[in-house]
């Protein structure tokens, strides 16, 4: 089954060309949907039940069955991933890749040359991307971390400071959730850490290194999403900028923004940290909401979060700390302020 002509090409180059080749996962859709290279198109030899059949043919019988199986199975829509295959390449070209390079890569690779479509192939297949993207993803780089208490508008902060030119990296924004036990409201399903992580390294792999890039600071885990373990632990010893911001002067934006929510929506989140809260801070906050009580039920949540940050604040070692205090929720002063005191950070 394998092409005569087939050629098989490390991660940096395969990487390389995937910025104009089309790139297609040749994977089954569960194994595509658990984590693939960014923007590739799945266009799999086998669907899921399929897959399971010839794995079971494989085990039991060898081989030389399975492939027969495969072939049995695949036969029938093999036009199809034809058509598709002619559909998306681009200039005649296509960049494949399974499990490990393989017996999927190449029959793909076959098939499409039928099509008169060029294939290179990635050495080592989506195994060897996932241990690129978390070698990638462990290198240190000059990164100042954003910090500061629930409401103090980090996420509006860092994007103002991306308007003014400064390198940014959303992780909220990657992982479609904002931190919080609230943070999935109004958001986008979450992609697995898996791929997370491939997404992440994406952004990471365009940052140019001779200049700083800014990121929030996170819990190791962005709702159910868990950012890869090196990264995490390189971002706690990055130096870091913490706005202080009193509760009064973050509570304004967490009413306009909680407050669009649904009571329902707005009490399933709670009941996410009611442990932690306590059985009479919940029950407080609960009843808050459903009498509309924004405010009550926002001081009391704050009270929570704002003790959990500043533990977490106090593991961080403290030569890499700059306070900033501020009086203000305004987004152009806080920017300012915190882009004036990063000029004092030294790599």
């Amino acid at each position: 089954m394998t092409s005569p002509s087939l050629k098989k090409i490390d991660i940096v180059k395969f990487l390389e060309l995937a910025r104009r080749v089309p790139v297609v996962d040749v994977r089954s859709p569960s194994e595509f949907n658990a984590g693939h290279i960014p923007g590739a198109i799945n266009i799999p030899l086998f669907d899921d039940r399929e897959r399971e059949e010839v794995g079971i043919k494989y085990n039991k019988e060898g081989r030389s069955n399975a492939i027969l199986k495969g072939l049995e199975l695949a036969g029938k829509t093999m036009h199809i991933k034809l058509s598709e295959a002619i559909h998306n390449a681009r200039s005649g070209m296509l960049l494949l890749y399974c499990w490990r390079g393989g017996m999927r890569s190449e029959t793909m690779a076959w098939l499409f040359s039928l099509g008169d479509i060029s294939t290179e192939v990635l050495e080592g297949g989506y195994k060897s991307y996932r241990q690129h993207v978390l070698a990638g993803l462990s290198e240190e780089r000059k990164t100042i971390v954003l910090g500061g208490m629930t409401g103090s508008s980090k996420t509006h902060i860092l994007k103002h400071i991306r308007e003014l030119g400064h390198q940014v990296i959303d992780l909220e924004g990657l992982a479609n959730h904002k931190g919080s036990a609230f943070g999935a409201l109004g958001q986008l399903p979450q992609p697995s850490s898996e791929h997370f992580a491939n997404i992440l390294y994406t952004e990471w792999e365009r940052v140019n290194n001779d200049q700083p890039v800014w990121i929030e600071d996170e819990s190791r885990n962005i709702g159910t999403v868990f950012i890869p373990d090196n990264f995490y632990n390189n971002l706690q010893n990055a130096p870091s900028v913490i706005l202080l911001m009193k509760p009064e002067n973050r509570m304004p934006r967490l009413i306009e923004e909680y407050s669009t929510y649904t009571p329902d929506k707005l009490k399933e989140s709670v009941m996410k940290v009611s442990k932690r809260l306590g059985g009479d801070n919940t029950k407080e906050v609960l009843n808050a909401i459903d009498a509309g009580n924004y405010v009550k039920a926002i001081e009391i949540i704050l009270k929570y979060y704002d003790k959990t940050y500043m533990y977490s604040i106090s593991r961080k070692p403290i030569k890499n700390i700059i306070f900033v205090e501020t009086d203000t929720d305004n987004i152009e002063i806080n920017s300012f302020k915190i882009l004036e005191v990063s000029n004092n950070i030294t790599w």
